[in-house]
């Protein structure tokens, strides 16, 4: 679990919009893709580690994920949202 406090001072470093933690839900049906060998980053490439914890864009398009509790805010790192509908 994520600070509250931190995600209200973060923000998408590509649109500077709010961030909000990923839910349960979203994260097993994105683990479940990463599994498949589905998802693939903006930087190109494949996930292969679950995501135990996201920050997902305002809009609802891209996830951030968190490692070992720091948000990995960075543009290659976002994980497409559409791969998994």
């Amino acid at each position: 679990m994520i600070d509250k406090r931190l995600i209200d001072i973060l923000a998408c470093p590509e649109k500077q919009t709010p961030l909000a933690e990923a839910d349960g839900p979203l994260l097993a049906k994105l683990n479940h893709a990463i599994e498949a060998g589905q998802v693939k980053n903006r930087g190109g490439l494949t996930v292969e580690e679950p995501i135990v914890a996201g920050l997902v864009r305002e809009g609802g398009d891209y996830l951030y994920p968190v490692v070992d509790d720091i948000p990995m805010l960075l543009i290659d790192e976002a994980i497409a949202l559409d791969q998994i509908t």
